[in-house]
């Protein structure tokens, strides 16, 4: 064989390696990105009214608030908002002070009564939450967004946010 017909093959290895050393590592992204996890969570079919009427019943005997969490399934950030709120220790927050409501808002055309109710003004986006005490008496509403990028905030926003309103 010739030299020529050497270089060939050792040129298409050595772009192959470049072409590797350039990409970057599976794992290396994969630590920057929040887990995706595409939970069913707002049910298209619930009445959400009954449904805060319920935890509001189950929140006063418990002596807890209730979050209310509009958004939908298509919206990642919602998924990371509960990802983020069954990791440590915002479980055990949620558990011990909240009732949290999943309320779905379709394509920002449903529940819209809702929202307006408890101040959410989904033009801003979602996920969107609002407190309640176990009366119903709404503690707080977000009004500018605040969660609606949860995919570039951290676990600890959310912690945050349940220590200010735990009961």
């Amino acid at each position: 064989m010739s030299l020529k017909s050497f270089s060939r093959p050792l040129h298409a290895v050595a772009c192959a390696l470049a072409c590797l050393m350039l990409a970057p590592a599976p794992h290396a992204t994969a630590q920057m990105m929040p887990p995706r996890v595409n939970k069913h969570l707002y049910s298209a079919t619930a009445d959400a009214k009954a449904d805060i009427a319920a935890a509001l019943k189950q929140a006063a005997a418990e002596h807890k608030r209730v979050i209310l969490d509009f958004g939908g399934d298509w919206c990642g950030d919602c998924q990371v908002l509960d990802i983020y709120m069954h990791q440590s220790p915002n479980a055990e927050l949620l558990a011990k002070h909240f009732l949290v409501v999943h309320i779905d808002i379709g394509r920002f055309d449903k529940n819209t009564d809702l929202a307006v109710k408890y101040n959410i003004p989904l033009k801003k986006g979602v996920p969107a939450l609002a407190v309640l005490d176990a009366k119903g008496k709404l503690l707080y509403s977000q009004k500018t967004g605040e969660f609606e990028d949860m995919r570039n905030m951290s676990s600890a926003s959310v912690t945050e946010f349940l220590n200010r309103w735990k009961a």
